[in-house]
């Protein structure tokens, strides 16, 4: 009735057997064959012919016919967060919420081992740098002093017609022509690293013609055209409405919102911006309270920022509420140069061994065009699949978030020096990153596919320290109650020391590929064998390659790569 009895089962195998044993060299009445008849890791092993799916035991060279495929793009990245549970859109029953994600069981692993990973790293493996958490809502004369409540804003331009808002400084224009030189008019798209390529295409719809040319002396930011230039300026969805865009206004980004029971300009307050300023308003509390801070020194913080984004994109990249990382170091102000060149070079460092990013993936670049108080700044570059975007900025601040905060509070900020005894406003050097950013990244740097035996695997390849599972327990199957008895008892045991995850359900082959879609490092298989020999299957996730361990060595392996 389509339904297979153990003992029929069985009997088939044994029949089979008999046919294989002149090329497996084995009899089936040998007394040890028959007692471990139904064991997985003997049976495949000695029967290397068999004909069956290769994913009820993967084998040590199923990666040999393996190659690349076609790098990773968003999409991809998307709906693997979706699918596996690594990032949600907010208040997706209510059709979303632009610009704000939930993190699920997996992402929410993943962001903490970013976070942990670089706190152990940067502050607790590290003398000279203290911790701090500073309040997300503070005085909003914090933010008065340090220009965000005057100066914090992007450039906006509105369509007249449609009221879409667009970040000026993100809009590129140009002029088009055709074959014999005259002007077809303007074309405004969104910049991309293929810019002049998506003028064509916006041209070609526009005014259907196939030859159409970019006049490149012309191509500029909307936000660099004076206002009378902005007549012949169209909006990005309409070629054909030149000067239906508005002329750019600053557009404040910070979260306003409501302290006490009044409701009036008195009791106006601000979502943190960032979190650099909590530590600058702290730094003599630090300073006077942490053993052994001397100059040159820093204090760390993580913690959530907002950001009234008008044009959130590229997923998780740019969003409304967001996490950083940042370290102000403080240094003598004639040392700043050798601090901000050894920065930024540990933060490149950490980034590929602490963070496992591929090396190639990255790049700087170097600012020209600097803020007033910055005397230099750096970005580390990662290239995402929609482009080479900042990853990590370092940036040299000297004196001026001090001295704004020293003048508006008219409390001292300045460091005596018992070396040189004497009192000035040391220079900062700021590496910041945004979590939510490096998790992006990190999942860019480990999506990886092949071709195994014609089947398409995706694997995360993640470092085993970020890894949401660190293993995965895998009893061969889940309706014994032997198997499944050693199987529960190793995940309670490994569960007490890290991430782990129980898998009983589907073909040992699809379970391995669900694991590998999670990114988990190690697949622990307890098969009939274990009963005997106290010894369990452990894959290995990037090169497929099992091995025999015995089960109180399991945990030493997982804890040995975790610290690798």
């Amino acid at each position: 009735q389509g339904m297979c009895s153990p003992q029929l089962l069985f009997c088939r195998l044994l029949i089979l057997c008999n046919c294989a044993r002149q090329l497996a060299g084995l009899s089936v009445s040998d007394p040890g064959f028959m007692r471990r008849r139904l064991s997985p890791s003997v049976f495949f092993s000695k029967f290397s012919c068999w004909p069956f799916d290769s994913r009820r035991r993967a084998t040590t060279t199923d990666t040999q016919e393996a190659h690349e495929q076609s790098p990773v793009d968003m999409e991809s990245i998307v709906t693997l967060c979706k699918k596996r549970g690594f990032v949600f859109g907010s208040s997706e029953i209510y059709n979303g919420f632009s610009g704000f994600y939930d993190y699920g069981p997996l992402g929410v692993e993943l962001k903490r081992n970013i976070k942990e990973k670089w706190w152990r790293d940067m502050v607790q493996g590290r003398d000279d740098v203290f911790g701090l958490d500073s309040s997300i809502i503070s005085s909003p004369l914090i933010w008065k002093a340090s220009g965000h409540v005057a100066g914090f804003s992007d450039p906006m331009c509105d369509d007249k017609k449609t009221k879409k808002r667009y970040r000026a400084d993100q809009l590129v224009t140009a002029q088009v022509m055709s074959d014999d030189g005259s002007s077809l008019g303007y074309v405004t798209v969104l910049e991309s690293d293929n810019t002049v390529q998506d003028l064509l295409v916006a041209a070609s719809k526009a005014f259907r013609m196939s030859s159409i040319v970019v006049n490149e002396p012309t191509l500029s930011r909307v936000s660099d055209l004076t206002e009378a230039e902005f007549v012949n300026i169209p909006p990005p969805d309409d070629p054909q409405r030149q000067g239906d865009l508005t002329y750019p206004r600053d557009f404040n980004l910070m979260f306003e919102t409501k302290v006490g029971a009044l409701d009036d300009s008195s009791s106006t307050a601000y979502l943190r911006p960032e979190t650099a300023q909590g530590i600058f308003v702290n730094f003599k509390n630090v300073a006077s309270t942490a053993r052994g801070f001397k100059l040159p020194c820093g204090i760390a913080q993580i913690g959530k920022a907002f950001r009234n984004e008008i044009t959130p994109r590229n997923f998780i990249f740019r969003s409304r509420e967001f996490e950083q990382m940042e370290i102000e170091y403080f240094v003598p102000p004639d040392d700043w140069k050798l601090y901000y060149e050894t920065w930024t070079q540990t933060c490149t460092e950490w980034l590929v061994t602490g963070c496992g990013l591929r090396k190639e993936l990255l790049g700087f670049e170097v600012h020209e065009k600097l803020a007033h108080y910055a005397k230099a700044c750096t970005d580390i570059t990662f290239e995402f699949p929609f482009g080479v975007q900042e990853l990590q900025g370092v940036a040299a601040r000297g004196d001026f978030d001090l001295m704004q905060h020293q003048m508006a509070s008219g409390k001292s900020l300045e460091y005596f020096d018992d070396d040189s005894k004497s009192k000035f406003l040391p220079h900062v050097i700021e590496p910041s990153i945004g979590v939510d950013r490096l998790f992006l990244a990190v999942l860019c740097s480990a999506y990886s596919k092949e071709q195994v035996h014609g089947e398409t695997r995706t694997w995360l390849k993640f470092h085993p320290s970020l890894a949401p599972i660190k293993c995965a327990i895998l009893p061969l199957v889940k309706n014994n109650d032997q198997l499944v008895g050693v199987a529960r008892s190793l995940y309670d045991h490994l569960k007490r020391q890290f991430a782990c995850d129980y898998d009983a359900s589907g073909a040992i082959g699809r379970r391995y590929r669900r694991q590998d879609e999670t990114g988990t490092p190690f697949c622990v298989t307890v098969d009939f064998e274990s009963l005997e020999d106290g010894a369990v299957t452990v894959r290995d996730r990037d090169t497929t390659q099992q091995r025999r361990v015995p089960i109180p060595l399991v945990g030493r392996i997982v804890r040995d790569a975790i610290a690798s």
